[in-house]
């Protein structure tokens, strides 16, 4: 017999909250901490866990970053003052093989990656969620800013309520059972000012915390001082060269560029800016040239995760917007599988410095909608 609306729980599940358990992904930050409050506050039995990603005292820690020492304690307090139970733990051996080594490797590759993306993946919507499971919770909730609506087919994934805060270029690849499971709490608020004003409700020491900016592991945004860590002697020196072939000067190692770059080239007394526009990582060179070489229609993608209602090769075509980095606002596009996993996206409008190792996360045009998305590779 179907259960009545009435009887579901504020989290969709038919138990009253008290009987429901809830792991908690707890960062440290301002926004999990509001969602294990609030849930809490609400009766349910909440088990808050935050993860340790990477040795606290290693020269790539720094301070503030997630998940480093001062977080683990932010998150401890609020679990000791909001009266649940909270664990810490090991992954840095996971976040080490799923996250960091593919980081540098794809870095030296002359590509652009998106750590966060992985982290989510492969580590907390994998392990962290697995679990979850094990401590026999009826969902995850997160701090993540994006929303979760039942559609016809299932659970859907849903653009915040906050343009400036959505987190949906960083969460396309959850998997429809993922989402079964995963609960996110924040996204229909409209500003960060909701949130902060429920933590200080609940007189959380965490309120007026700073959100952190960076990739937790990535000092100060500078990647190539990380790669130089991880992997010794990466940097080789090498030829700066204009797309025409000629030398314009040198380089100090490919891993100090990225596509569309246009400061810091060290090739000034040109008559023309130029850009990054590619990285020749086999021969060392970093290729630059005119803005125009920057802009690009065609895009190749693959490791394709689809969040539709039909099959992802039932069509021919897709007619979708896509965003191709995550300041981006998405753009209008048309999708054209080649497969389960592969496709090549047409914009119809060209955008420029379109990068590999980056995400393309398809949305719905007319609505918040994720239909999913991919990773740009170079296509051969």
């Amino acid at each position: 017999m179907p259960l009545d609306a009435q009887t579901l729980n504020s989290l969709g599940l038919p138990k009253p909250p008290s009987e429901t358990r809830v792991v908690v992904a707890m960062s440290g930050g301002v926004d999990s901490s509001v969602v294990a409050a609030m849930l809490a506050e609400e009766g349910y039995d909440v088990v808050g866990v935050t993860l340790q990603l990477y040795d606290h005292g290693a020269a790539l820690a720094k301070k503030g970053a997630c998940c480093a020492g001062i977080d683990i304690h932010d998150a401890r307090r609020v679990a000791e003052q909001m009266g649940f139970p909270h664990y810490v733990l090991d992954y840095e051996n996971i976040f080490r093989d799923a996250v960091i080594d593919e980081f540098a490797e794809s870095y030296l590759g002359g590509a652009t990656p998106v750590p966060c993306i992985r982290c989510n993946e492969r580590v907390k919507f994998k392990d962290l969620l697995g679990t979850a499971k094990d401590l026999d919770a009826d969902c995850m909730a997160t701090g993540h800013y994006i929303q979760r609506m039942l559609g016809d087919h299932g659970a859907e994934l849903h653009s915040a309520a906050d343009a400036n805060r959505d987190q949906s270029y960083f969460l396309f690849s959850t998997t429809p059972e993922q989402l079964d499971y995963l609960r996110f709490p924040l996204g229909h608020l409209k500003s960060k000012a909701e949130t902060r004003a429920l933590a200080a409700k609940y007189g959380l020491s965490v309120a007026d915390k700073p959100d952190s900016q960076d990739i937790c592991f990535v000092p100060d945004g500078n990647y190539a001082s990380v790669i130089e860590k991880l992997r010794p002697g990466a940097a080789e020196p090498g030829e700066i060269v204009h797309a025409d072939g000629r030398v314009l000067g040198e380089h100090r190692g490919v891993i100090h560029y990225t596509i569309g770059q246009r400061r810091g080239l060290g090739i000034g007394g040109l008559s023309e800016p130029l850009y990054v526009v590619k990285l020749d990582v086999d021969n060392k060179r970093v290729v630059v040239g005119p803005k125009e070489m920057l802009a690009t229609r065609k895009v190749p993608v693959r490791e394709i995760n689809w969040l539709g209602d039909a099959p992802f090769t039932s069509q021919a075509e897709w007619p979708l917007s896509v965003k191709v980095r995550s300041t981006r606002p998405p753009r209008e596009a048309v999708i054209r599988p080649i497969s389960e996993t592969e496709a090549e996206v047409e914009l119809i409008v060209a955008e420029e410095g379109v990068s590999p190792g980056q995400a393309c996360v398809f949305y719905d045009p007319n609505g918040s909608r994720i239909f999913g998305g991919g990773w740009i590779w170079r296509g051969y």
